[in-house]
């Protein structure tokens, strides 16, 4: 069934139709309805490429992906995100395109794709502080919403983003209320904004209990397990060794535990772990009881969101930025216990 029959069947133009299907505002509700439903029934389907044609959009979004391995992107959590994103897009026509680029390439490569028109929106990953791109898409006119935040600018701007410092500042004050002084701390790459904010969430729950910084016990690099492994392994071979971790990734954590094991240490007696970003499809947290006390945020739900965000700012460019700050919920596992006096 094409456009004409569908209009045919309902006795409305196919401009009514066309108008109902795609939420313009000046469609009455009930015809909306009336329309939609009789969609369905009938297993409408509408033409991409004509949609496209006639509202004058790619019905893409874009995602730039800079080639480096100083990016926490290209990995399980970007995997997540990317699902949920997805299926938004192909629940409402729009496809996804993923564009790899240098990392001195990526100011071109966004002011390509615009000179192209190749896509509606654009989703912005791994916020740094002060990020440029934020001014450059904002200049160039191309909707975008960012997929966390960037400490220092000033413009008003579409994110999404978790509460990173809230979730590290809370999981830090439940180890300390656990009995525990010598906490560490194994953070992302610290110039991305939210590696950035978890330190600081960090800092201030040990300052709120009058528990000194140690530089020596934080650790910012690439969120890798062999990263988890060897930070660890270093730290528990001390004479003082911290008898608990906060990981920025599963993946590190995982990594932390490998050395407790090989320490000859016991995992929530010895030595305590909380993670974030366990929520991840591929990489599961245990089954009933989780292996790891997690601050946890579902990447996958983020994913879903942004990209509804990205598109209502499609649909009504007029609409002013939008923002969403998601809560991480702190899951107890089987990885924290008291310390050991």
């Amino acid at each position: 069934m094409n456009l004409k029959q569908l209009s045919e069947h309902l006795n409305l133009s196919q401009t009514t139709v066309s108008r109902a299907l795609n939420g313009y505002p000046e469609v009455s509700e009930s015809t909306r309805t009336r329309v939609l439903k009789a969609a369905q029934d009938l297993n409408y389907r509408p033409n991409l490429r004509a949609k496209g044609l006639a509202t004058g959009r790619a019905l893409a979004i874009g995602h730039v992906i800079p080639v480096s391995n100083q990016h926490e992107m290209v990995n399980p959590v970007f995997g997540d995100f990317i699902a949920g994103a997805g299926e938004s897009y192909a629940r409402e026509g729009f496809d996804m395109m993923l564009k790899l680029v240098p990392d001195s390439d990526e100011t071109r490569a966004y002011e390509d794709i615009r000179a192209r028109g190749t896509v509606d929106g654009i989703i912005v990953h791994g916020p740094v502080i002060n990020d440029e791109r934020i001014a450059l898409l904002s200049r160039i006119g191309l909707p975008f919403v960012v997929h966390g935040r960037s400490t220092d600018v000033a413009l008003p701007y579409s994110w999404i983003d978790v509460n990173n410092r809230g979730a590290f500042e809370r999981g830090t004050q439940f180890l300390i209320e656990l009995g525990h002084r010598s906490i560490a701390l194994l953070n992302g790459l610290e110039h991305m904004d939210f590696a950035f904010r978890r330190r600081k969430g960090y800092e201030t729950a040990l300052r709120n209990h009058g528990i000194s910084v140690d530089a020596s016990l934080m650790r910012s690099e690439e969120m890798t397990e062999i990263y988890g492994y060897r930070a660890a392994k270093e730290m528990l071979s001390r004479s003082k060794r911290p008898t608990a971790f906060v990981c920025s990734s599963i993946i590190t954590a995982i990594g932390v535990r490998r050395a407790v094991h090989e320490a000859g240490l016991v995992l929530a007696r010895d030595v305590s772990i909380i993670t974030h970003d366990d929520a991840l499809s591929y990489l599961e947290n245990g089954d009933d009881v989780p292996i790891f006390t997690a601050l946890r945020s579902s990447v996958r739900y983020a994913g879903a969101e942004a990209a509804d965000m990205l598109l209502s700012l499609i649909a009504i460019p007029k609409n002013a930025p939008k923002t969403r700050l998601l809560e991480a919920d702190l899951i107890i596992g089987r990885s924290t216990g008291p310390a050991v006096t």
